[in-house]
């Protein structure tokens, strides 16, 4: 997310600084100033200056969001704050917006980030932000950010993996609804939120319209002049036989956090690209990664077939 906001922000012509350790891709932007330091100790090195926005990217933990949050609160117009959709607290049914119920975590004080905490943290970190920040914040809650340089692989294991061809264990149903933004899409609506000088809180992901697994597969088949073969197994088979992390599928009673409602979102200015594009580019940044590169979600080539061997054998709970 970081690095796509910066090239799109110096595309439009924005003066940036970047504040971050410089561990990673430190050799990006070499026109872009940099200061370098840890969020947790060396805010003291952003005393003294002013900005129109500030974009908080990786604000886990209450307690150091405060710390920035306080410490530029004189200092930028607003705070822009790259929060999620696991803040929400149920997710079984479809149509979450912003208004639904967030989750709550027993003790504010845990700082150990895991599956349970992420999105109670989140929450906690919102509200700091609104706190300080109470007519001034953006809080963009984000699912699946996808895309060239998205280092999670749980958008690009898909069209790579059709690319690949052959049979494909794919997860039931296959009208299940997909949602995912390009992180370019996210850094425009961010510019352009901040521009407009927006405040409140988004569901950002999409496509505009309801997105099926079938169809998104289709689509990867299609751009990539694939003759692959859809294996759809049941939830049952998935969750019986230590498939592990399929990538845009998750069990009936989360299925909602890919259903989620962004129609504010999409009134204030957020829009998509066509995924033909999202998709095309993905596999032309990939096609850049060294040639013995493993995805880190997904199926091994192994352990697909073996699966589907299990399936067709009638092994199929």
């Amino acid at each position: 997310m970081g690095r796509t906001l910066v090239e799109n922000a110096t595309k439009q012509g924005h003066d940036l600084t970047l504040f971050n350790r410089g561990k990673s891709n430190p050799d990006l932007f070499p026109d872009v100033e940099r200061i370098a330091g840890d969020r947790d100790n060396d805010l003291e090195l952003l005393k003294g200056r002013k900005w129109d926005i500030v974009v908080d990217t990786c604000g886990y933990v209450p307690r150091v969001v405060r710390k920035s949050a306080e410490m530029l609160k004189d200092a930028v117009d607003r705070y822009v704050f790259i929060s999620t959709l696991n803040v929400y607290a149920d997710f079984s049914k479809p149509g979450t917006d912003e208004e639904s119920p967030l989750g709550k975590i027993k003790d504010e004080t845990v700082e150990e980030v895991t599956g349970e905490t992420y999105g109670p943290l989140k929450v906690l970190c919102e509200n700091v932000i609104r706190q300080v920040y109470p007519d001034s914040s953006i809080l963009l809650r984000c699912g699946l950010i996808v895309g060239p340089y998205d280092p999670t692989d749980r958008f690009t294991y898909w069209p790579v993996r059709v690319q690949r061809g052959g049979e494909i264990l794919c997860p039931s149903p296959p009208d299940m609804q997909v949602q995912f933004i390009d992180a370019r899409d996210l850094a425009d609506f961010i510019l352009h939120l901040s521009e407009k000088r927006g405040c409140g809180a988004y569901n950002t992901t999409g496509p505009a319209d309801k997105f099926s697994m079938q169809e998104f597969l289709g689509i990867c088949s299609t751009q990539t002049d694939s003759k692959a073969s859809m294996t759809w197994v049941s939830e049952g088979f998935i969750t019986s036989n230590e498939v592990g992390h399929i990538p845009m599928w998750t069990p009936t009673d989360w299925r909602g956090i890919f259903e989620v409602n962004c129609i504010k979102a999409m009134g204030a200015g957020l829009k998509f690209r066509k995924s033909t594009e999202t998709i095309t580019d993905t596999l032309s940044w990939h096609a850049t990664r060294p040639v013995d590169y493993e995805m880190k979600v997904g199926l091994k080539p192994d352990k697909e077939k073996e699966l589907l061997a299990k399936w067709h054998g009638g092994i199929k709970k």
